[in-house]
């Protein structure tokens, strides 16, 4: 059908003149433009909403009075972050009523390049939620660090070009930005006309401004109102994220009024396969927001409208003729649990049950498969002569960001070593790209672990081997572990591996279930807790302290970084 008849047939059954495809009936609409409800039904046409209003349909559904809402959209999140494959990550979307993603798959780029972005790209353009890629914009974060691929200006033309793909993800390098530096202004200039992300923590004054003129509009890294309120004020796009290791919800949420909420969506960033299951996804954001006191219909509209406002997103994002069918009946404005969802049209969740059928799997390109390439490493090679004071990276909990702490080392045969009864522990990052035998060692407090170790190949934002532990015999056989299983997550005590979790698809993802992945993810969490972890999510917590864009305190396979030198400073 072409569509001047597609559109002679959406008026007609908008005005009623034909029988609408389908019909919601007996719900309470959410109208996100007047910020109230209202009673009416819902017609549907192919994939499109035809009308509010009475309306007859070849289809009826009854919706008992709930409430009807536009499908949720997450406008930030790295889709490997959550450990399943896209098939496996939509299938919880759509059960949670999440109809569409903004991904930035700059992990997966980190690793495997433009192949990786591809793979990302033929997986998600099967898949019948909305995924809306955005070019990964620093490949690799940083040259403190081994890195597996360099995504150049002329690359990110290309992939502008490519179906799906709608803007330059977010800018982190902000003191490139700042400072004018050509490199990562010419991949903003290739970017112009596009969305482009930002990532500024803890940036305000006129460096903010600086950032903010270059291009970047949004933010999704602030921590603290006085940091939110300036953003706003400079016209970004606040962000609030609320993710498995990062929740800024309660500490952000009180900027939120009349004045700002347009200004403000949900997102999630980095979530974990056990949340995700366990408590939901944008939906569960919505349920945390009401309860810190929001306007129900105010919070729908930050995890709806004013994400697809933002992004350019055409009649999505709303209950209104000539916007998308992609809807979610809930029971109620306080748990937000989808009963019903709704894709284009069509019912593909019903009843906690899937109502499509899905396409299987694609198998990632060997090189994808493969990705893991590293040296074996022995004790010795993790040892560290002692000095007076070392730098230690201090955890924030619920935070990424981190301290810098200069504490005296316990000092065993002249080398600093774990400390377990101060919870200083030895941290190392092995390069796992080229296999060039790199290793940066440093230390942390606030894992807890008291005995063992844990390692894991995910480690933003370059993803290679990071591991941390009480002695360094089992973060030797931890790393080693990694090595063997091509990727994944892995604990040691003694010697020996008590759990793991392999994650072939570059070493960020499983092939396996989302039920697999949480159980087995689950599991590790139990045992890094009887181990001492205090940390909610060790291995995310882990993840995180090798990324160089992320002050105070970070270790990459080059050694300890102060972040905001930009220096390797051991």
């Amino acid at each position: 059908m072409n569509r001047v008849n597609f559109l002679k047939n959406l008026t007609a059954a908008a005005r009623g003149d034909i029988s609408a495809d389908l019909v919601i009936k007996n719900s309470k609409i959410v109208d996100l433009f007047n910020g109230r409800i209202i009673r009416a039904d819902a017609a549907i046409y192919k994939d499109t909403i035809a009308g509010i209003g009475s309306y007859n349909g070849k289809k009826i559904i009854d919706a008992k009075g709930c409430y009807l809402l536009p499908g949720f959209i997450d406008g930030h999140i790295h889709l490997e972050s959550t450990m399943l494959s896209p098939l496996e990550f939509a299938k919880l979307c759509l059960s949670n009523g999440t109809t569409a993603v903004v991904i930035d798959p700059h992990e997966i780029a980190n690793v495997a390049g433009i192949a990786g972005i591809k793979y990302i790209l033929n997986e998600t353009e099967r898949l019948i939620v909305d995924f809306y890629i955005m070019a990964p914009s620093c490949v690799p974060a940083s040259n403190l660090e081994t890195y597996g691929y360099m995504i150049t200006a002329s690359d990110i033309k290309k992939l502008l070009r490519l179906k799906g793909v709608i803007g330059l993800a977010e800018v982190m390098d902000f003191s490139d930005v700042v400072n004018g530096k050509e490199a990562i202004l010419e991949k903003i200039t290739a970017a112009e006309g596009r969305i482009i992300d930002g990532h500024a923590p803890l940036l305000s004054g006129k460096n903010l401004s600086a950032y903010i003129a270059a291009g970047p509009a949004s933010d999704h890294e602030a921590t603290n109102i006085n940091e939110g309120k300036e953003k706003l004020s400079l016209g970004m796009q606040l962000m609030i994220r609320e993710g498995s290791i990062a929740k800024d919800l309660k500490s952000l949420i009180p900027l939120v009024n009349k004045h700002s909420s347009n200004n403000v969506s949900f997102v999630s960033d980095d979530l974990l396969p056990t949340e995700l299951i366990r408590d939901g996804h944008i939906n569960r954001i919505l349920r945390k927001a009401v309860k810190l006191g929001i306007d129900p219909v105010m919070a729908v509209r930050m995890a709806t409208l004013n994400t697809a406002r933002y992004f350019s997103l055409k009649r999505i994002g709303a209950i209104a003729p000539g916007y998308k069918a992609d809807m979610v009946l809930v029971k109620d404005l306080k748990n937000f649990e989808a009963q019903a969802v709704i894709k284009d049209g069509m019912v593909v969740y019903k009843d906690g049950e899937y109502r499509i059928n899905f396409n299987k799997k694609l198998l990632p390109p060997f090189n994808i498969i493969n990705s893991v390439k590293a040296k074996f490493v022995d004790e010795k090679d993790l040892l560290i002569k002692a000095k007076d004071k070392i730098n230690v990276i201090g955890l924030i909990p619920n935070e990424i960001l981190t301290r810098w702490l200069r504490l005296k080392p316990k000092i065993k045969n002249g080398m600093a070593v774990s400390d377990a009864k101060r919870d200083i522990l030895k941290i190392a990052v092995v390069d796992r790209h080229k296999a060039s035998g790199n290793i940066g060692c440093g230390f942390v407090k606030g894992i807890g672990l008291k005995n063992g170790a844990i390692a894991t190949s995910i480690a933003h934002d370059s993803h290679n081997i990071i591991s941390v532990g009480g002695s360094d015999k089992d973060m030797a056989v931890a790393i080693n572990r990694i090595i063997a299983m091509k990727g994944g997550l892995v604990i040691v005590k003694d010697g020996r591996a008590l759990c793991e979790l392999p994650l072939p698809i570059a070493g960020l993802m499983s092939d396996k279930s989302a039920k697999s992945v949480a159980d087995g993810l689950d599991k590790l969490e139990r045992i890094a807790k009887r181990l001492g972890a205090k940390t909610e999510h060790p291995f995310i917590t882990l993840s995180f302290l090798s990324l160089p864009v992320i002050p105070e305190l970070r270790v990459t396979d080059l050694g300890v970084v102060d972040v905001m030198k930009g220096e390797i400073i051991f």
